[in-house]
């Protein structure tokens, strides 16, 4: 079936993995984009509301909301994330769904969730060095969009719609024969960062 469609069995269960990945982490960072709006929402209009996932002064959405990075472009982040995250789900369902898209609209799509990493880096520096809190389900955001990325990049590297020059070709052959260590690299780095920024807070829990 997956030969009659053009792929081998190897690119078949990329793109399946791929599909997956985006329809997961984008029904998930939906979810985190939607109760950060309405708890954003409801404590407007309510000062007295209790924030549902504020845990303590390390692990508090409310405190993180307060701040002027909580709303960068001049309205709540998580706005973005209520505009981007269908558009996610929505390419994850076509590639799993065998549908072939314009090399545009791949390369467009990269651009995109390379936008996002940049945006969750910045935020995760703000987060761990400026504001010194972590909000959970900014959190949870910041775990799917890793993949998100790394998977959408992956995928346009082995269907040829990112090209990669003769004397790249061997290097990036590698990358994409063992993708899954540079993407264990990406959670290594956040992990470490957000683990040596609120030590002194993690050693309480030990």
């Amino acid at each position: 079936m997956d030969e009659a469609f053009g792929e081998t069995g190897r690119e078949a269960r990329g793109r399946t993995v791929t599909g997956l990945v985006l329809l997961v982490g984008g029904l998930v960072g939906l979810a985190a984009a939607f109760d950060l709006t309405y708890e954003r929402i409801a404590s407007l209009m309510d000062p007295d509301h209790v924030i549902s996932c504020d845990f303590n002064p390390v692990l508090s959405c409310g405190t993180v909301m307060s701040t002027w990075q909580a709303s960068v472009f001049g309205f709540p982040n998580p706005m973005i994330g209520l505009a981007a995250f269908p558009l996610v789900i929505f390419m994850g369902v076509l590639w799993l769904a065998k549908t072939e898209l314009p090399r545009w609209i791949a390369l467009v799509f990269n651009l995109g969730t390379l936008g996002g990493l940049a945006f969750v880096s910045w935020l995760i520096f703000q987060s761990v060095y400026k504001i010194g809190v972590l909000c959970p389900w900014c959190m949870a955001v910041w775990t799917v969009v890793l993949p998100i990325f790394w998977f959408t990049t992956i995928r346009n590297l082995r269907t040829g719609a990112l090209p990669v020059g003769e004397d790249w070709r061997d290097a990036v052959d590698d990358v994409l024969r063992f993708h899954w260590i540079g993407l264990s690299l990406l959670y290594v780095a956040v992990i470490g960062i957000v683990g040596t920024g609120f030590w002194d807070y993690w050693s309480t829990l030990l």
